[in-house]
Parts: C-alpha cells; structure tokens; sequence
C-alpha cells in the first residue's frame, strides 16, 4: 500500500505519518531521512524529527537521492520524510542544476514498493501562496507538482492535514 500525507509547514503531517505507519501492526519501520543538514535551521527540525520518532521502533536510512538504487528489508514499512527534500536534492546535486527529476524519482518510489509491504510518503503543500519564482524555482514547483500528481494516482490513500487535522482525499474513511 502507498499512502501520501500532504500539508502545509507545521501541519502536523509528519506526526500523522507517523501514527499511520504504527497503525500497520508489527513490522520492520524504516524511516528514510531525505534532508541535508547545511544549517542550523535544519540541524534543528531534524533533532525535533528525531525526538517524535524515539521509542516507536525506526530504522533511519539517510537517503538524500537515488531512491531507485536503494535496497531495504523485504515487507517492512516505510516511512519517507519528505518528497520535497528529494526533488531538492535530485535537482540541485552536484554537477549542476537537474530540471527534470520527476520520472526518476517516480521510479524510486516504485523500487520502494516492490520491496517494502507499505510505504507512507510526506510530502509538502507549497503551491498556494500565489508567488511567481525565479525560474529554478518555478521549475522545482513543477517537479513536485509532478511527482505529488503522479503519487496521488498510484496510492491507496492520500491524506491532507490542516492543524493537525486529516481531512482524507482519497481512500481511508471520511473525516
């Protein structure tokens, strides 16, 4: 089962993520951590993510790009936090800006769930604050934009949270 939770910054997706991945009984959790640790900022949601996951049974994998060559335990349960990071990454690596990361990364999250019995993907609501970018960013927009389209039809489950709240889009019970 794919399931994507989707939200705006402090939502509270990453905390119903992770209760949906500890909904799906008794297996092997793995937690793949896509963010780069460049500045304090984020030396500091990542010791916050690290501190709500202490004690539910993780297994974190520090997986900034190549999801499509990463191998991981047969049926376990996956929790990706957060497809934003990865087309980040993917798009702005080394050797240059990389405008077109979406079927790569769609293939990624295909191997992912030819191995694992469920993957939960959080990923970011960034498309509603009306701003027009430079263009890298305006291309980074699009990717994602790609991505979360093309994740959206292949789960199971997509939910929204707003204030911690789901609001479901698809699969799952109504709100």
């Amino acid at each position: 089962m794919l399931a994507v939770v989707t939200g705006g910054s402090g939502s509270g997706k990453s905390a119903f993520a992770e209760e949906t991945v500890l909904s799906l009984g008794e297996a092997r959790r793995i937690y793949i951590a896509t963010m780069q640790a460049f500045d304090e900022e984020s030396h500091r949601r990542i010791r916050r993510h690290r501190h709500m996951r202490a004690g539910k049974g993780f297994e974190t994998i520090e997986r900034y790009t190549e999801l499509d060559e990463l191998l991981i335990p047969k049926d376990c349960v996956v929790l990706l936090e957060c497809m934003s990071n990865l087309v980040a990454n993917e798009m702005f690596r080394e050797g240059g800006f990389h405008p077109e990361v979406a079927e790569k990364i769609t293939e990624g999250v295909k191997n992912l769930l030819s191995q694992a019995k469920h993957v939960v993907i959080v990923t970011n609501e960034i498309f509603s604050d009306g701003i027009l970018y430079e263009e890298e960013s305006e291309q980074y927009k699009k990717e994602l934009g790609q991505i979360n389209q093309k994740l959206a039809e292949m789960a199971e489950e997509v939910v929204e949270v707003v204030y911690g709240i789901p609001v479901w889009h698809k699969g799952g019970k109504e709100a």
